[in-house]
């Protein structure tokens, strides 16, 4: 079953290493022999005992308790030959699996053998023995059947791998059908943060992030769409009226979330970079830019000067709606406008309506390359952006 596999790949992952190697024909005589065992490698040493241990002289031998996939428990032995004049003659033997022990026989030769140490004296065993078992536990870790018989650390796990099982209990542990977009947001930052280990980016290449991070929420929204509308799509609908309502519904909410997502990973570059500013709060009436720097009370105090204030938009896509943004605050209305997009790329003439109305777009570097070329220096990346804030801010 393949949710050995994943059992057996989050084994690793709690017990930060593990180790693993297919059995040969005398691996599964293991259980006819009280002397017989599995052989393990000597790099297996460093999980199975510890430093003062290993510094010790002679043979070691250890009682262990190991928990098994078929939820089996056996008082098992390692027991670590070591001839010091000949390196190649170390060896070590797991032994003791009891009577009846299932997985030791004919039929598990060339199965895959997990052992994962979860404490200093507990470990847990599996026998992976079919072949989609078998590539999906060595597909996570980017690792050959030639790379085997030896440690697993997680370091190997492959980030898309990772992604997969973070999503997976994400999704597993939500108690409403769409959490809000703010726990969307910021669990898309935390799984990408632990899968490319770039927190750095956050200040030394926020366009970079920007996008990582759009893109993990994205793939995780979409995630939990499959989840809450797969069978449904699967089985069909009732009628084209049921068909047009959930529809509808589906693209409502990606347009919604979409929008606050962006929000909610912009504010999260600024609270990193100890920007002041606030989120759509009222200038005038109903008024409400999505940022404004460095406070609300900062723009209401007519002592407070203009030139430290600052608005930015924030919209996935401007090739419309980019005029909403030109009075957003009454204070600015003479003042340079700043808009974040996504956008990749806009034409010659809307770029030159946008110059006109003193907006300045800001983009993430990457995507700057996709506007006229001639045009491209009007155009500001999020770096700059947030690095012109700091200067105005006095940061």
């Amino acid at each position: 079953m393949k949710e050995y596999a994943n059992d057996a790949i989050n084994s690793v992952l709690a017990g930060r290493q593990g180790i693993c190697k297919f059995l040969s024909a005398t691996d599964t005589n293991a259980a006819s022999s009280n002397q017989a065992g599995i052989l393990l490698k000597k790099s297996a040493e460093t999980l199975l005992f510890s430093a003062s241990e290993i510094a010790q002289a002679g043979n070691l031998k250890k009682t262990v308790k190991i928990h098994w996939q078929d939820g089996a428990v056996t008082e098992s032995s390692f027991s670590y030959y070591r001839n010091f004049a000949q390196e190649s003659k170390k060896e070590i033997r797991l032994t003791r699996f009891g009577k009846g022990f299932p997985f030791l026989t004919a039929e598990y030769t060339g199965a895959l053998f997990v052992l994962t140490r979860q404490s200093q004296d507990e470990y847990r065993g599996f026998f992976l023995n079919t072949d989609d078992e078998i590539e999906d536990f060595l597909n996570a870790f980017g690792i050959s059947p030639a790379e085997t018989d030896g440690i697993i650390g997680t370091e190997m796990l492959e980030p898309e791998t990772v992604k997969n099982m973070a999503f997976q209990e994400f999704l597993s542990n939500l108690t409403t059908d769409f959490p809000e977009s703010e726990l969307m947001s910021a669990t898309a930052r935390e799984i990408e943060n632990r899968i490319y280990n770039h927190a750095e980016y956050i200040i030394t290449n926020p366009d970079q992030k920007i996008i990582n991070w759009t893109n993990m929420e994205y793939s995780l929204f979409r995630a939990l769409e499959h989840l809450r509308y797969g069978e449904l799509i699967r089985t069909g609908f009732g009628s084209v009226e049921e068909f047009v309502r959930v529809a509808n519904m589906v693209i409502n909410r990606r347009k919604s979330r979409a929008g606050k997502s962006l929000e909610n990973h912009l504010a999260a570059i600024f609270d990193s970079n100890q920007i002041r500013y606030e989120k759509q709060v009222v200038t005038e009436g109903r008024k409400k830019p999505d940022f404004l720097f460095p406070s609300q009370n900062a723009y209401r105090d007519p002592n407070f000067s203009v030139n430290n204030l600052v608005t930015l938009a924030a919209k996935t896509t401007c090739k419309d709606r980019w005029r909403q943004v030109l009075n957003e605050a009454d204070r600015l209305k003479n003042s340079t406008k700043y808009l974040f997009t996504l956008q990749r790329g806009i034409s010659e003439t809307q770029m030159d309506e946008m110059q006109a109305e003193k907006i300045v777009l800001v983009v993430p570097e990457p995507y700057i390359r996709e506007y006229p070329e001639d045009r491209r220096n009007r155009i500001w990346t999020l770096a700059k952006f947030v690095d012109h804030i700091k200067m105005m801010e006095a940061i």
